[in-house]
């Protein structure tokens, strides 16, 4: 088949094999299979057809037949009579569903009551309009030292009625101006109520219309996600793919990750994560929000991988979201009051210790908690209570498991020998806690580290070097 410069389809047959040839012009609508007869051997000369009442009659009638079948069987049907030549050869029927149907069953919104599991697009009609789009713009500095404005793009969602929304503290960090649209398109600026960049965590704020609220989340319960459950996230990936869905399982729910030298419990789920979706909610089969969509692989060891997206589980940092609603920043995190470094065996050789793993003790602050338990400079903490330390990356970790006010016991390296000694963690101290509505502090722009993929950097390398600079 091919098409002329006269808008006409043309179907070409070998005269060896019997077949005629035959043309369909599209600008008149002409019936391109009326005039096949299988008894001719010869290409036939293309004419236009003339319509007889007959025919119209049989096509009326199948017409008819095929509204009652609709009617009937609950969808629409067609009755297609098939003339070669003349005469009514054969009849086929195309079914097509109910629309109206269809319709109705994709516009109810489900409720999310933890007990019925939805399908994808229950789970999303449920909660599109809690999922935000993120917009930062603020100042950085470039590699020559120059101050220059940044921008990046991320995503969160709508925690309580009045306007508390949940990202994640990268997608906010450095920013001075904050602003979020809704699927509606209605768009805000946000104010910052804290945040915490150990926990990868932030709380923002709009404000409604009077009279009027915004439609929150339903929290579920990430203890509960096991591996292989279904799982989806909502967000906006490369910033320009709006309110997209993607959905996949759960492939670990307690992965222990390092970002940035920062350790972090997660959730692996095999949802398609790009920049753009940090922050956006991971939710479980019934609709709940479970995680907090954070980091992705993009590059592990110079080699690529795909399929490896995390999420933060929502039980790790609920108390601590409370905490930034209410105080600006997380009142109850633990704090040892120490200043420490990863041990070395060149350390252990200057020092000679027999241990060269753990986290060595440069100094106690004054009644902090470990002042309180008796920790001393030189001191090498190897283990809390079960957990083994080997590095101020496990001590970080391991902290994370804690409140202020838990007990817990320390084990450490003293004098040549193993000692214990029970600890009560502290809490940070105000000073340094961060202030609510604080200002940014300049960041040096960063697109990751080669492994992970954050909120969404607007720019290119010349932007980079002399212009807007990278997202984080």
């Amino acid at each position: 088949m091919y098409q002329n410069e006269n808008n006409q389809y043309h179907f070409n047959y070998s005269q060896t094999s019997g077949m005629p040839g035959q043309y369909y012009d599209a600008r008149t609508g002409g019936e391109p299979f009326r005039n096949f007869d299988p008894s001719h051997t010869h290409v036939a000369e293309a004419r236009p057809v003339q319509k007889k009442k007959g025919r119209a009659g049989i096509a009326a009638l199948a017409l008819v037949c095929a509204l009652v079948g609709g009617i009937v069987g609950g969808g629409a049907s067609w009755t297609v009579a098939a003339r070669m030549g003349g005469p009514v050869v054969k009849e086929t029927t195309i079914q097509v569903a109910d629309s109206a149907a269809a319709a109705e069953g994709a516009s109810t919104v489900a409720v999310i009551n933890g007990k019925k599991t939805l399908t994808e697009a229950q789970i999303y009609a449920a909660n599109v309009d809690s999922v935000v789009s993120i917009n930062v713009t603020g100042n950085t500095t470039n590699v020559f030292g120059q101050v220059v404005q940044s921008a990046s793009a991320g995503s969160g969602f709508i925690l309580t009625a009045d306007g508390y929304i949940v990202t994640n503290y990268h997608v906010i960090q450095g920013g001075t101006e904050v602003k979020v649209t809704l699927y509606n398109g209605e768009t805000y600026d946000a104010s910052l109520i804290g945040g915490d960049k150990d926990y990868d965590i932030a709380v923002i704020k709009i404000d409604p219309a009077e009279g009027k609220s915004f439609k929150p989340v339903t929290l579920g319960k990430s203890g509960q996600l096991v591996v292989g459950d279904h799982v989806a996230a909502i967000g906006n990936p490369l910033g320009e793919l709006t309110f997209s869905m993607s959905e996949g399982i759960a492939s670990s729910v307690n992965r222990a990750i390092n970002v940035d030298g920062t350790p972090f419990n997660m959730i692996q789920v095999t949802c398609a994560i790009n920049p753009g979706n940090s922050g956006g909610p991971l939710l479980n089969q019934y609709g709940e929000v479970v995680g907090v969509v954070s980091a992705k692989y993009s590059s592990y060891a110079s080699t690529s991988v795909e399929g490896l997206g995390f999420a933060i589980p929502i039980d790790d940092v609920l108390s601590m979201i409370e905490d930034i609603m209410t105080n600006g920043y997380v009142a109850n995190k633990p704090y040892l009051g120490i200043s420490s470094g990863t041990m070395n065996a060149t350390m252990a050789a200057q020092y000679k210790y027999s241990i060269d793993t753990g986290v060595f003790v440069y100094s106690v602050e004054e009644g902090s908690a470990a002042e309180t338990a008796g920790l001393k400079m030189g001191d090498v903490i190897t283990k809390v209570d079960d957990k083994e330390i080997k590095s101020l990356e496990d001590l970080n970790a391991a902290k994370k498991k804690y409140s202020s006010g838990d007990t817990a016991t320390l084990t450490y390296y003293r004098d040549g020998k193993s000692q214990t000694v029970e600890i009560t963690w502290g809490s940070v101290p105000k000073e340094q806690q961060q202030p609510q509505q604080q200002q940014p502090a300049q960041q040096t722009p960063q697109y990751g580290n080669g492994q992970y993929g954050y909120g969404l950097p607007y720019g290119d390398l010349f932007n980079y070097f002399f212009g807007n600079g990278w997202g984080r």
